[in-house]
């Protein structure tokens, strides 16, 4: 099949994932109210215990660690939305029609990436009311975006292939929880990286996560404490983009590999 054949499949499977979203609009209400409650937590109940080494407002800093904690923990819902369609046998349904193989791995990404990009909105929305402003310019701005957007993909493609690992949609989740918690909370997100134990801390600097949140951090003009004299510290955008990359050029050719071995 031509390579314009196969991307007009993978829209088509992308409308189709997207349009459960207006069938189905509790999934997107929980996952809205999830994180504004994250975003109430922090901002008002934890805020006022953690002081920033630098100075700057609480509220700036914790804004870019929820918006990437968010979209982190969106591979665990592809993750269960492919663990459901391989249950449900409508993997098996996709494989008999006259279509691209990959539209089915390409169409789910992409309608992630779109769903995501609504729930983002509604965070950065809710994010203003509490406090949260960007002090950058709006190059910066779109680049942080950019950013996250891209962040989305890669993340959706690990969970594309977690979801093709295990053979239910409660073992996704569990797997997924396993995966993605410990990189969010071992990280920048929540707290400076100077006020973890010193073993942990280049291990937080170092998370492809804590790199993406200092990155957006720099970009909206956000504080952005970090450990003196490092790399991350001195170059944010460049490490969070390198790893993004990484992610994405190790788990789409094995979430790939992963859907054609299902098919022997």
């Amino acid at each position: 099949m031509s390579l314009r054949g196969a991307v007009a499949d993978g829209r088509v499977v992308a409308w189709r994932n997207l349009k459960r979203v207006p069938r189905i609009p509790e999934l997107a209400a929980f996952a809205v109210l999830q994180s504004i409650m994250f975003v109430l937590l922090f901002a008002f109940v934890f805020g006022g215990a953690i002081p920033l080494p630098s100075g700057g407002s609480y509220r700036e800093f914790l804004m870019p660690g929820i918006y990437v904690q968010t979209l982190g923990f969106a591979a665990i819902t592809t993750a269960i939305g492919m663990a459901d369609d391989m249950h449900k046998g409508l993997i098996d349904r996709f494989r008999s029609l006259p279509m691209a193989r990959s539209a089915v791995l390409s169409g789910r990404t992409l309608a992630d990436v779109v769903y995501n990009s609504g729930i983002l909105v509604v965070l950065m929305l809710s994010g203003l009311v509490v406090g949260w402003r960007v002090h950058g310019s709006a190059g910066e701005f779109v680049a942080a975006i950019a950013l996250l957007l891209l962040f989305t993909f890669a993340m959706s493609w690990l969970g594309v292939l977690m979801g093709l690992m295990v053979r239910s949609v409660e073992v996704a989740q569990q797997l997924g929880f396993l995966v993605i918690f410990p990189l969010t909370f071992l990280s920048n997100a929540f707290v400076p990286t100077q006020t973890l134990p010193d073993p942990l801390q280049p291990v937080a600097e170092w998370n492809p996560f804590s790199a993406l949140v200092g990155a957006t951090r720099e970009l909206f003009g956000n504080p952005n404490p970090f450990v003196s004299g490092s790399f991350p510290s001195e170059h944010p955008v460049p490490l969070a983009l390198a790893w993004t990359l990484l992610l994405l050029a190790v788990f789409a050719p094995l979430a790939v590999r992963r859907y054609r071995t299902l098919e022997r």
